[in-house]
């Protein structure tokens, strides 16, 4: 890994780290309705993944384990892994309180494979706003492949570039969405689970990997594309979004309809 991404993934790591116990007390991830059963599971992801128990399954960029905690519950044998050790220690304790057998690992996810003792998966599973942390998609991609069993499924749910690409209007192309690099992210604040609150940590690195780019490092890593969605709904509480009884947020009335996040399932040959 060259100094440049050593410093990228480092000043990451530190938001993230800060942001685990901020976001393990918020209302948005709202650990006490987990905790009695509520299930946050996006529909269309329980509809393309199918059945899951029974089933190894892995949980990469996990975070504080609430989706994890879901696959858990609905019968797969789980593990999630995340870089950040606040985040594996906060999502742990939530398994244990909720009485879920889950495996947590803490490691970066281009380390998965020796971290996970190169064992197989079933399922290896990424959801919401994972993708965009990674600066290097082939890289993960050949990770995944080591990870799956032959005949093996990945699994992504992610925001849509498009939406990336948006001003704080929700209407406005303001950013490019193809062909961009990585960007520095200074804003003062907090972050979008607890938006009002000061970080020490405001320095952050993403990338905007545009769909074409997701598909080319898993067709390249060997995988076979079986599946892929566009949803109108997202989990994400953008500005300009409307939140609806379900708790998802969706675009304003009358607006034009664009894709809010997209899904994609591939397979390990064998």
């Amino acid at each position: 890994m060259d100094d440049g991404r050593d410093r990228r993934s480092a000043a990451n790591l530190a938001w993230w780290q800060e942001a685990a116990p901020l976001h393990a007390a918020s209302g948005f991830y709202d650990l006490e309705g987990l905790r009695t059963g509520r299930d946050v599971m996006r529909p269309h992801e329980v509809a393309e993944i199918g059945t899951v128990s029974g089933r190894d399954l892995v949980h990469l960029q996990c975070h504080i384990g609430t989706d994890t905690l879901c696959w858990a519950r609905r019968g797969a044998r789980t593990v999630g892994l995340d870089f950040s050790s606040n985040s594996i220690e906060l999502a742990g304790r939530l398994a244990e309180e909720c009485g879920v057998d889950i495996e947590f690992v803490c490691a970066d996810v281009y380390d998965a494979a020796r971290a996970l003792g190169h064992r197989r998966f079933d399922i290896v599973y990424t959801g919401i706003g994972a993708l965009n942390w990674l600066p290097d998609l082939p890289g993960w991609a050949q990770v995944v492949e080591r990870l799956l069993r032959p005949g093996g499924t990945l699994y992504l749910s992610e925001i849509h570039p498009v939406v990336f690409g948006l001003s704080e209007d929700g209407r406005t192309l303001a950013r490019d969405i193809v062909d961009t690099g990585y960007r520095m992210n200074t804003a003062p604040g907090g972050t979008y689970a607890v938006p009002d609150v000061e970080m020490a940590s405001r320095v952050t690195f993403e990338w905007a990997h545009g769909i074409g780019d997701v598909f080319t490092a898993v067709l390249d890593a060997g995988l076979s594309v079986e599946h892929f969605g566009e949803q109108h709904y997202t989990n994400a509480p953008w500005p300009w979004a409307v939140r609806g009884d379900d708790g998802f947020f969706r675009l304003p009335d009358r607006w034009p309809h664009y894709p809010l996040t997209y899904s994609l399932r591939a397979r390990r040959p064998g």
